[in-house]
């Protein structure tokens, strides 16, 4: 709703708080060591608004806004329709949950973004734009949102950040990198960070998992 109002950081703020109580759901679960089937489902249709639809609708509303000032014939007959790219977002959010819940191999690691990190790059690029200006470019965020929408079912083996141990090795290696990048990042560019920091996700999941298979790590 703050979205479609135009209040974009708002919008934004509330994924983050979104993304703050996934990570408390489950890591309760844990503690207390109680789980099902129907919270599990739940979880994930959850995840589908938080993750799919919000930022979806912040994108939908970015895409309109950048056309304003550009000439119909820049942007062809079915300008009217290209924002409507964002519904890309939810429609594939819910595709990447109900793999997720069906697959028994993504415990350490992730095949295809998660989608709150989707989110997070996605919700937060309004924020960014001041900072980096051709975030402010239709065609940009455009190809943007297609091209992050099919990370979401992608092949691509991704980074988890759960924790097994705290030591300085192995894939902890990688996941400290990420938090110091991100630590580093947010006093400088605040909510626009965060496309940065999962821009740097991405890079460093590829490269780790290059990695892997080249036996050198």
């Amino acid at each position: 709703m703050s979205a479609l109002k135009g209040n974009l950081e708002t919008a934004a703020i509330f994924i983050l708080i979104a993304a703050l109580f996934d990570f408390s759901d489950g890591f309760a679960a844990r503690l207390l060591k109680v789980s099902s089937a129907i919270g599990k489902e739940l979880d994930s249709l959850a995840d589908v608004v938080s993750f799919g639809v919000a930022p979806g609708m912040i994108v939908y509303t970015w895409l309109v806004r950048c056309t304003e000032g550009i000439s119909p014939l820049h942007l062809g007959v079915l300008y009217e329709f290209l924002p409507f790219v964002a519904l890309l977002v939810p429609a594939l959010s819910a595709v990447r949950l109900a793999r997720f819940n069906i697959d028994s191999k993504q415990v350490s690691s992730f095949l295809g973004l998660p989608t709150p990190a989707n989110a997070m790059f996605l919700g937060f690029i309004p924020m960014a734009a001041d900072r980096i200006v051709f975030l402010n470019n239709f065609w940009v965020v455009w190809l943007l949102t297609i091209a992050f929408s099919l990370l979401l079912v992608s092949h691509i083996w991704m980074l988890s950040l759960k924790f097994k141990d705290y030591k300085w090795k192995g894939v902890n290696i990688a996941r400290y990198t990420l938090i110091i990048i991100g630590i580093l990042l947010i006093p400088i560019f605040r909510w626009g960070a965060f496309p940065l920091i999962i821009m740097a996700y991405l890079i460093i999941s590829l490269v780790y998992h290059a990695l892997i298979k080249l036996q050198v790590i």
